[in-house]
């Protein structure tokens, strides 16, 4: 671990919702949740004036509809965030040639690597240059944690949340960690932390003053060991540019547990088809073949068989899957299913089966089968809404059902998104990113003159005006249409989002090593 603050952990503040605030004018400064929207769909995130209510991520879905109701509940566009999230990355490879990415809207920098002077004066800097530079790429804003280690440089973005700078300075990184949680610590899950209660263990100070020893004892070696020196606030990991994916999966959660055979087998190939999708997209192939089953008591299981070679032939990964879920007994009903491939290679062996193409002939067959046959699952993670929109958008035909969040465009009245849908109608409010709360109007779902479309950019493509900052709203319509809100059954409008003590995933608050803080 280096003294100086040359490690910087960047996280984007409520990057989805943030998203769909600055792309829908008339939900800025107002409670939106993105996620799976069926019964066992799940958040993604929440705008920060629905975390008011108590809303986070990874919660049920149904429980946030009871906590914030009047919110406005979305689909996710990954369309969309993938735009914003390569703009961002760009911006961080400017900044160094060391930037490990964690997901869409967080990622580590190595600073040192990229020339810049170990100072806190120069590391604030160029943290306060990066958030600049994102608000105006992006329109949307991120918070900075910058510190000597990567633990400590994400405990400060935490607490930098929202839109906010921390710098944690050399020498007072035990008085920070001590009265925090346990849980603070990577690698301390609910299991380690259970034993670790049991063993009267709360905080990092009281995990420091147990010692190694007594640690080693109570997670084995090298758990007990490397969570000693996290607990002193020493983190050797470095930052790493490349992080190699050691599976590909895809997987459905159903609204209603599945009892029929059939239909366990048709939804079997569907995933092993999306799996393949995403190999070939990633330029991978494999040579493990995974389902997972959950069953309707959320027992689950999971059953693999091994290649003779790495392979993306989708007949074969089908014919593999269906071997597998074969010897699963789902007669009792299955909740989740799932179809992965692991040990990953950047090349593929053809023909390592005779069948292969018999086995897609029959595949595909079940396939089409699948598409004619009742309603689609719902999806327990968010990633799955996202992928049905996308492939509802590229077809030819219209999707069966416009989600609400969907972006639509229709021959009259432009560009708009989906807020609702039902006996055979469709609720579109036509506005842009930068234009001002548009008015709401009403089709049949299968109106010729309405089409799905692709996102618009968040910011205007001529270099003009980007969204209204968030947590603000946007000037209401002149020409007299309905509150914004309408057919959303949107939140009051003074509801602001918490204060940075309430950062998104409820980061730690601070220590008595006061830290170096920067806020707008």
């Amino acid at each position: 671990m280096r003294g100086a603050p040359t490690i910087l952990h960047l996280d984007m503040d409520a990057f989805y919702a943030s998203a769909e605030q600055a792309a829908k004018p008339s939900l800025r400064g107002k409670p939106v949740i993105v996620g799976g929207l069926g019964p066992r769909g799940v958040v993604a995130t929440a705008s920060y004036e629905a975390r008011v209510f108590g809303v986070h991520s990874a919660m049920a879905m149904a429980q946030a509809r009871r906590l914030c109701p009047n919110a406005a509940f979305l689909i996710p566009r990954f369309a969309l965030y993938r735009k914003v999230s390569d703009s961002v990355m760009r911006l961080l490879h400017t900044l160094s040639p060391l930037v490990e990415p964690l997901s869409l809207d967080e990622a580590f920098v190595d600073l040192e690597a990229g020339g810049t002077e170990a100072t806190v004066e120069a590391a604030r800097a160029v943290g306060e240059r990066l958030r600049t530079d994102i608000r105006a790429v992006t329109g949307l804003t991120g918070s900075v944690g910058l510190a000597g280690s990567k633990m400590l440089a994400k405990i400060g973005s935490e607490q930098a949340k929202p839109d906010g700078l921390v710098i944690i300075e050399p020498g007072t990184e035990r008085d920070l960690l001590g009265p925090m949680s346990v849980r603070t610590l990577p690698g301390v899950g609910p299991a380690t932390a259970e034993t670790l209660r049991r063993a009267g263990i709360h905080t990092v100070a009281e995990t420091r003053e147990a010692g190694e020893a007594e640690l080693v004892r109570l997670l084995g070696r090298a758990h007990g060991t490397s969570l000693f020196l996290m607990a002193e606030g020493r983190d050797e990991r470095p930052v790493v540019a490349e992080r190699d994916a050691k599976s590909i999966s895809a997987e459905d959660t159903f609204d209603v547990d599945v009892t029929d055979r059939t239909r366990v087998q048709l939804e079997i190939a569907r995933l092993a088809d999306r799996c393949v999708r995403r190999l070939r997209e990633a330029g991978r192939s494999g040579r493990t073949v995974v389902i997972k089953v959950r069953r309707y008591d959320f027992s689950t299981l999971t059953r693999s068989e091994t290649l003779r070679g790495p392979t993306d032939d989708p007949g074969v990964v089908r014919e593999a899957a269906a071997r597998l879920i074969d010897s699963v007994d789902t007669t009792a009903g299955v909740r989740l299913l799932g179809v992965g491939v692991s040990g990953l290679a950047d090349y593929t062996q053809e023909d390592l089966f005779a069948q292969a193409a018999q086995a897609a002939q029959a595949a595909q067959a079940a396939h089409e089968a699948l598409e004619g046959a009742g309603h689609p699952p719902g999806p327990e993670r968010p990633e799955a809404v996202g992928e049905r929109a996308e492939e509802a958008s590229e077809g030819a035909g219209k999707p069966r059902h416009w989600l609400p969040g969907t972006d639509v465009r229709h021959t009259e009245y432009g560009s708009g998104w989906v807020q609702g849908s039902g006996v055979g109608r469709v609720t579109v409010r036509f506005e842009e990113p930068w234009s001002r709360p548009g008015r709401v109007r009403t089709f049949a779902v299968d109106d010729p003159a309405l089409e799905p479309s692709e996102p618009l950019p968040l910011l205007r493509p001529d270099a003009g005006p980007g969204p209204a900052p968030q947590g603000e709203v946007a000037d209401p319509s002149p020409d007299g249409t309905a509150d914004p809100a309408e057919g959303m059954g949107q939140g009051p409008r003074e509801a602001e989002g918490p204060d940075g003590s309430a950062g998104a995933g409820g980061g730690p608050g601070q220590g008595p090593g006061q830290p170096v803080t920067s806020r707008p």
